[in-house]
């Protein structure tokens, strides 16, 4: 009996030192996020900054308590062990160590695994990774101090028990069925093999390029068939991730000149940027290869790259970046290019027109900023507008009219929520803010995008077709007013991933998928 009481006393104690060290853990990552927007000079109240604890306390204590709770039973279970073979001494300091040592292993293990590189915004910087293995070594030191009896050093907790918490949870997607395009379409493979296929680009004379993320560019003939042998002249690409080769994009005289743009990640994963070149394509490949454009400055890890291209009506290029995933707080800062949209000429200059050129402060080549990861981009020649999409976290995928100068708002304002259910920001909304036309919460991971201008789908005439990594379909949004409205779904009968979306010559609809196995699809009218 007396056995059973220490053990149901153990249990307890463990219990109430892991919703100890999980409340404190989110209330520190929740004052670092906000203390990293007051550095951008964003006022934020103390009403604000306890609703945002508060909803923090709701929405990321219970999956950090997973993470954390993991952790805690490993290196407490490790400390008594240790704490038995010294005679059950030292549990006041060994507890709360084996805490702290705990999760930082664990946040090192999940940071490596995960796509992102760092899961919990609040560690990317040594302070506040440091303040939240204090609050683990403070759970630690509580449940030492539960677990020895008052006046004697006891024998207390002998062997760990092994609690696995697990809580139920996941993200919602949108109800694909939702709306009921009739499927009056057809769709067949033109190429398949494709390495996680990422642009597809037309050719005048019918032959289409496709780029492979791994660092290929391939060549389909006119007929559809796709070399066997990858061009050569590719750049060196860094490739990890979602690093890699990303936009092929033919110049405006290519039928003179024979040029293409590539844009593609480079460096290592210590030092990487997105770059953007340009050479002169033949039978063999590209020849004459020039890098015109380096991202600054250059950042860690594989994620958050942007890289989509399109030509405007003057001849200057644009060039989507994102924010690096940890350098968030970056795209609000003009002086470098994280976070931001840029325009250039043909040679990789600043053209003079652009917001920020000539000036001793700002990069000359940014055209907007305040983006997270910009992956689909169209110029409406009929509308003379620019249009782009970007991903969200954990929900605010974004469709904007981008406009010279303008600040998109990330990370000050978002509709999305960080994948640890953290909120990134209080603000969805704020003054001198473009807000987004559409967004998408939960988040569809929104991927190449085309405007429909072909004759064989009239009833999509107009339309943003928005190819979803996540839904697994393309969502067709309609813009009108100044406003944009999904009004339907295509191809979720495929089950997949859809990276690129195109509009060709010939009026179909072409669709890379992104798989190891990814197709060339090609998409018309029955």
């Amino acid at each position: 009996m007396a056995a059973s009481v220490i053990w149901w006393k153990v249990v307890l104690a463990f219990v109430i030192a892991l919703v100890v060290g999980s409340v404190l853990g989110s209330l520190v990552q929740t004052q670092f996020n906000l203390q990293a927007l007051e550095g951008l000079g964003v006022e934020i109240s103390l009403g604000t900054r306890l609703e945002t604890s508060i909803q923090d306390l709701i929405n990321f204590a219970p999956l950090y308590a997973i993470l954390f709770g993991v952790s805690f039973v490993f290196s407490q279970g490790a400390a008594a062990w240790v704490a038995r073979l010294a005679g059950n001494s030292g549990r006041l300091w060994l507890y709360p160590l084996a805490a702290a040592v705990g999760l930082w292993v664990t946040l090192w293990i999940v940071d490596t695994l995960a796509p992102m590189p760092t899961l919990i915004a609040a560690t990317r910087e040594a302070g506040g990774l440091v303040a939240m293995l204090v609050t683990a070594a403070v759970a630690g030191g509580l449940f030492a101090v539960l677990v020895t009896p008052a006046g004697r050093k006891g024998n207390g907790f002998s062997s760990a028990p092994v609690m696995i918490l697990m809580l139920a949870g996941g993200l919602a997607l949108p109800d694909s069925g939702a709306f009921a395009d009739e499927p009056g379409y057809q769709v067949e493979t033109v190429a398949e093999g494709l390495e996680h296929p990422w642009s597809l680009a037309f050719l005048p004379d019918g032959r289409m390029l496709v780029t492979e993320r791994p660092g290929r560019l391939r060549m389909l003939t006119a007929d559809g068939e796709l070399l066997p042998e990858p061009l050569d002249g590719v750049p060196e690409v860094f490739v990890s991730g979602q690093a890699g080769l990303f936009e092929v994009l033919p110049a405006r005289d290519f039928e003179q000149s024979g040029e293409v743009y590539l844009s593609y990640a480079c460096g290592t994963l210590q030092t990487n940027h997105t770059c953007l070149a340009r050479g002169e394509l033949d039978e063999q490949g590209l020849g004459n290869v020039t890098e015109i454009f380096r991202a600054q400055p250059a950042k860690q890890g594989a994620a958050h790259y942007g890289g989509r291209l399109a030509w405007l009506p003057d001849n200057t290029l644009i060039l989507t970046l994102g924010d690096g995933f940890d350098y968030r707080e970056q795209a609000q800062r003009r002086e470098n290019h994280i976070g931001s949209i840029v325009r250039l000429n043909p040679d990789g200059t600043v053209p003079e027109d652009n917001p920020y050129a000539g000036s001793e402060r700002y990069e000359g080549e940014i055209y907007s900023y305040g983006h997270r990861n910009v992956q689909g981009l169209v110029y409406d020649t009929e509308q003379n507008r620019l249009i782009a999409h970007e991903h969200g976290p954990r929900g605010g995928d974004e469709v904007n009219i981008i406009r010279a100068g303008a600040n998109y708002g990330w990370p000050i304002t978002t509709h999305g929520l960080d994948y640890t259910g953290a909120r990134v920001t209080p603000f969805e909304e704020r003054e001198g803010i473009e807000p987004p036309l559409l967004h998408w919460t939960p988040s569809i991971a929104p991927s190449g995008m085309t405007l429909y201008t072909g004759d064989l789908f009239p009833q999509w005439q107009g339309d943003l077709l928005v190819g979803a990594l996540v839904t697994r379909q393309v969502h067709r949004v309609r813009l009108a007013g100044g406003q944009a409205e999904e009004v339907g779904v295509l191809f979720g009968e495929l089950g997949e991933r859809i990276r690129d979306v195109r509009t060709g010559p010939d009026g179909a609809i072409y669709l890379l998928t992104d798989s190891a196995d990814g197709r060339v699809l090609k998409v018309t009218d029955r």
